[in-house]
């Protein structure tokens, strides 16, 4: 490293570095480039003090020196890490390109989270590229991960948003900047691929050791550790898909290497929130087949997981036939898994408090509905929920009148107070969502015009997305018709 390390007791950083620890491939150790004039845009002060850091101190000329990587406080041990990933069905090496991971923060609490630095400049894995970030796409994660925070789905977080003073050239010359990312960890399948493919077999065992060790420490004492490991993600990525859907989420590039053996959400690209229902949704502006569409998302989640386990054939069982019968056997779990966990949250989201063999087909029919008259996904749910606005064109269609009648008698067979049910439905339907028109006008202000208020007001509604308050209304409606699709970019 060609910084000097400084002290800055006052913040509260608190590193370990563990996965420095590991063999020397999987990772380059290397500072983040200095910045000529960084500025604090925005500080989750909520997520600093979980994570024992001093709000006031971030902010000021030390704090925010470091999180633009202009310094490295005392323990950090910046590494960029290695690894793999199949891009759009393709294999390719990879690696952080443009981000560094400074260390792991302990927590007072004893929690244990990497502080990553996304936009630090060029690495070893950059391909080319000059390892910067920019503030539009930057502020944009900061708003969906957050977003996602408060919809209660398992993601990585955004501490705090750095402009840098410098312009960088994509199309046009652009603000720079540098996201500070909080993850349980950045461990990937496609670490494992690269381990696989790269390394030796006792590295991989290495590698999966570790991982037990920080994500799943009940399985050390498992009689097969890495069969164990893989029903683990299998579990955690069933669970996490399965919340995507329910809310609509499409995360857009589905790599290998963007799916974390934690169970986290990660690398926010071009994601975005259905607003008409449509299983063939896509907003990537890359995805031109579809691959990575909303009703493809549970198959692709299948099929990563397919080749993480091919990763672990060597650790699964010595006989290499009966481990790919061991690995085939838990991949196929995944689809009962998925389903079960979506059809209570189906279930949860009409507000059935007891299980029916007829329920899927009630599920289904409404979903074919909604998606015949076009109706926007996250009001319809809204509006069975409060009963309020019934002026979409589903509510007046005799489609919806004879399904809702099923439903009502559904709701009557359970013998429940209709309170309970109302409860649960309003603990499952999200009021608000990061809408695409409102994330896209709170970037225009803040890019453009240097205007965080609308960002923040945003943060704020989403930040209780089931509290059905007379504020969020506004937040709730739709965007004004368009011809043309709502797309995304990967943005770097």
């Amino acid at each position: 490293m060609n910084k000097d390390i400084v002290v800055h007791t006052k913040i509260g950083w608190n590193f370990d570095n563990s996965y420095a620890k590991l063999p020397a491939l999987f990772f380059s150790r290397l500072s983040p480039a200095a910045v000529s004039a960084p500025e604090l845009v925005i500080l989750n002060c909520p997520l600093a003090s979980q994570l024992g850091l001093d709000a006031d101190e971030l902010r000021g000329k030390d704090g925010t020196a470091i999180i633009s990587g202009s310094q490295i406080p005392k323990g950090a041990n910046p590494l960029a890490q290695a690894y793999a990933g199949h891009q759009f069905g393709h294999f390719t090496m990879l690696g952080d390109g443009r981000a560094l991971i400074i260390g792991e923060q302990i927590t007072p609490s004893g929690e244990r989270f990497d502080i990553q630095l996304k936009g630090s400049g060029p690495t070893p894995y950059s391909r080319g590229g000059d390892g910067k970030a920019v503030l539009g796409p930057m502020l944009r994660e900061y708003i969906i991960s957050e977003a996602m925070h408060g919809l209660g789905i398992p993601t990585s977080r955004s501490l705090a948003v750095v402009k840098t003073g410098e312009m960088v050239l994509r199309e046009s010359y652009l603000s720079g900047a540098v996201l500070t990312r909080v993850a349980a960890s950045h461990i990937r399948v496609g670490t494992f691929q690269y381990a696989a493919n790269w390394g030796t077999t006792e590295e991989l065992r290495i590698l999966a050791d570790y991982t037990i060790k920080r994500h799943f420490s009940n399985l050390e004492g498992s009689e097969n550790r890495y069969l164990s490991l893989l029903q683990e993600v299998i579990k955690r990525q069933a669970s996490l898909i399965a919340k995507w859907q329910l809310v609509g989420f499409i995360h857009g590039v589905m790599n290998t290497d963007n799916m974390a053996i934690s169970g986290e959400t990660i690398d926010y690209g071009p994601c975005a929130f259905m607003d008409e229902y449509d299983p063939a949704t896509v907003f990537s502006s890359i995805d031109i087949y579809g691959r990575y569409a909303y009703e493809n998302q549970p198959k692709i989640a299948q099929w990563n997981l397919a080749r993480f386990a091919e990763t672990l054939l060597p650790l699964l069982h010595d006989n290499e036939d009966r481990a790919v019968e061991i690995a085939e056997d838990v991949v196929s779990t995944f689809a009962d898994l998925y389903y079960c966990n979506w059809l209570d949250g189906m279930r949860a989201k009409l507000g059935l408090l007891t299980k029916e063999d007829q329920d899927e087909e009630l599920i289904l029919s409404l979903l074919n509905i909604m998606h015949k008259y076009r109706a926007d996904y996250t009001n319809t749910f809204r509006t069975l929920t409060t009963a309020d606005n019934m002026d979409m064109d589903i509510f007046g269609s005799k489609e919806y009148n004879q399904w809702h009648g099923l439903w009502q008698q559904r709701l009557d067979r359970q013998n429940k107070d209709k309170a309970v049910s109302h409860r649960l439905m309003q603990e499952s339907n999200p009021s608000v969502i990061p809408r695409n028109h409102r994330v896209e006008e709170a970037l225009k202000a803040a890019v453009e015009y240097a205007d965080y208020s609308v960002m923040n007001r945003l943060l704020n509604i989403l930040s209780q997305p089931y509290g059905y308050t007379l504020e969020q209304d506004e937040y709730a409606k739709l965007p004004k018709p368009s011809g043309v699709p709502y797309r995304t970019y990967c943005g770097t």
